[in-house]
């Protein structure tokens, strides 16, 4: 996918720039590729530098109120200090490792709904100028895509994803914000928890994999949610029975409250795993159409609805430089 953008610091005659990222998809912790191409403008130009952001759509709740903005997640350089002669045509090829906490943006080819982007910014002349966000495909680790075809073969259902900024208590979670799956219960459960979400957090060695049951509530009781937390190694993969290992891990999330009353803690006071203590709520993440049969391949067709699409299309289009979170430069 292409950008292109005048400067419109240095206005008409400044120099142009296509950034053009290399096809395909790339994994969390993987490479990702590609080149910034620039043309000269009606002069010479000093370009101080040429810095890629990483840029994810993410949701927040403060004080009870609830807000959306962009957050920059990693900035990289790909080059500094050169002279862009008049009219001259020059393209620099970049390869840079995206964080292990990178959102996945879809499964099987299919979109989840999450907003990622890749942008560049030019410095030239003691002017600073950021193009359009580029749209960023993430696909899923072998474990994470592992854990995910077992919920759908178990009869679990894709509902929504999105990006909650924030940190979970007692993890190694080292971006600003986490990725929350929610899932429907499978016909099992579905008397006893009415959703569970699913947060990866990535790392060099495996995943931590943070599960959240929101409970149902009976006549006489309230409903509460149960947590659960496990680490999955990127070795071995093939040799672990997926569909026994998560069923058990839902099982004892189910059974957790029942048995002990009472939350676990991950190390915090009151409980919830989340610092902000708060549930995650429909957004443009959730636009993803509710009520999927399941989440693996061959289930996973048509869940995201044609107005998300045009949604997400829209949201790359407009001006992102208003109202980001967490951009500091």
């Amino acid at each position: 996918m292409v950008f292109k953008r005048l400067l419109g610091s240095l206005g008409v005659g400044g120099p142009t720039v296509d950034t053009v990222l290399d096809p395909g998809t790339v994994t969390p912790g993987g490479n990702l590729t590609g080149q910034v191409r620039l043309t000269g403008g009606n002069s010479d130009f000093t370009i101080e530098h040429i810095a890629l952001e990483l840029v994810a759509h993410v949701e927040a709740e403060h004080e009870g109120e609830e807000s959306e903005g962009m957050v920059v997640f990693d900035r990289f350089t790909v080059a500094n200090d050169f002279r862009l002669a008049e009219g001259e045509v020059r393209s620099l090829p970049f390869a840079v490792t995206l964080p292990w906490e990178t959102p996945i943006t879809e499964l099987y080819g299919q979109g989840l709904g999450i907003t990622l982007g890749l942008r560049t910014e030019l410095g030239v002349d003691g002017a600073k100028d950021k193009g359009d966000l580029d749209p960023l495909a993430v696909r899923p680790l072998p474990a994470q895509e592992a854990i995910l075809e077992a919920l759908g073969r178990l009869g679990f259902g894709f509902k929504s994803a999105d990006l909650e900024l924030g940190h979970i208590r007692g993890t190694g979670q080292q971006l600003p914000f986490y990725q929350e799956i929610e899932i429907t219960p499978s016909p099992q459960y579905a008397h006893q928890v009415s959703e569970i979400e699913v947060t990866f957090l990535a790392g060099p060695v495996g995943l931590e994999v943070v599960l959240e049951a929101d409970k149902r509530g009976g006549f006489f009781s309230e409903g509460h949610d149960a947590f659960a937390r496990h680490t999955v190694s990127h070795h071995g993969i093939d040799q672990v029975d997926w569909n026994a290992e998560v069923d058990s891990w839902m099982r004892q999330l189910v059974e957790h409250r029942a048995a002990h009353g009472a939350h676990s803690s991950y190390g915090s006071h009151d409980g919830a795993p989340h610092t902000d203590g708060h549930h995650s709520r429909p957004g443009m993440g959730t636009a993803v159409a509710a009520g999927a049969g399941g989440l693996a391949v061959g289930v996973v067709g048509g869940m995201v609805a044609a107005e998300v699409v045009d949604e997400i299309g829209d949201f790359f289009e407009g001006d992102e430089e208003e109202g980001e979170a967490g951009d500091e430069g």
